[in-house]
């Protein structure tokens, strides 16, 4: 089996509809408050934090998974990876901007996605604070805000000369780098507000996002979500974002290839 149909990606897009509403609800009835927080990446002298709330979610969108679909493999951040001989496997991201949600920003996100034969097909972005999630059907992707649920697409006509760009290098490019792409620094006029910036690209709200070091549960979910709704997505150096790493978005082709372009000096990095 080469495509899945639609009667199978229905029944995986309903079980991701339910899910969403139940991670918002298991977080407001248990997880809201109080929390503690681990650096990952403490002996290397960096930042990275996860919290308790991080794996609890983790473990609890596994079980989720494993109830429904046992056969199939899991890959979370937090926990050791399930392998199996499915040709299906779910991408875990329990808390994606868990930064965010240590200072009680409400951009961050749960992350989930299913990817058949390596490939994500259906993705899911909830956010239990702002109360709504992004998801991607069979054709479409939506917003599910106020149990309504509406198809999104990108700004897909936007110019060049009005675009609105967010973008973030988290640290892992120099400054000296950064001097080499002076026209991306000048476009860099909006907030990069975790995975919620691809959201609002794939809403119209957003025409750029650019960021580095994705890892694959930091994008896989999204990928569906943008293409779905319309949206170009590549690394930087212009290979599949399934690789994940430095990842561009944009609205359209045109805006897409001059964003590559004037990325260029820094694509190999």
């Amino acid at each position: 089996m080469n495509e899945l149909s639609k009667n199978e990606k229905k029944k995986y897009f309903n079980f991701l509809d339910k899910l969403a509403k139940k991670l918002t609800k298991i977080y407001f009835q248990k997880y809201r408050g109080s929390f503690k927080v681990d650096n990952k990446l403490k002996k290397q002298g960096r930042y990275d934090p996860v919290t308790n709330v991080d794996r609890a979610l983790e473990k609890f969108i596994r079980k989720e998974i494993n109830n429904k679909f046992p056969s199939h493999q899991i890959i979370g951040e937090e926990f050791a990876s399930k392998k199996t001989d499915s040709d299906f496997s779910w991408i875990i991201d329990p808390i994606d901007g868990t930064r965010s949600f240590v200072i009680g920003n409400p951009t961050w996100s749960n992350l989930i996605s299913l990817n058949y034969k390596s490939k994500p097909i259906l993705g899911l972005a909830n956010f239990p604070i702002l109360k709504k999630y992004y998801i991607s059907g069979i054709k479409n992707s939506y917003v599910v805000e106020n149990n309504k649920k509406r198809k999104i697409t990108v700004n897909s006509n936007q110019k060049i000369n009005k675009i609105k760009v967010a973008g973030g290098f988290h640290g892992y490019i120099s400054l000296k780098n950064q001097l080499k792409i002076p026209k991306i620094l000048n476009l860099m006029n909006f907030p990069c507000s975790d995975a919620l910036s691809y959201c609002h690209l794939a809403e119209g709200r957003l025409d750029v996002v650019l960021q580095c070091a994705n890892k694959i549960w930091d994008i896989h979910p999204l990928i569906p979500i943008i293409k779905n709704a319309g949206g170009k997505i590549d690394t930087w150096n212009k290979e599949d974002p399934i690789k994940a790493g430095n990842i561009l978005v944009s609205s359209n082709l045109k805006i897409h290839n001059y964003m590559l372009k004037l990325l260029k000096p820094v694509s190999k990095l």
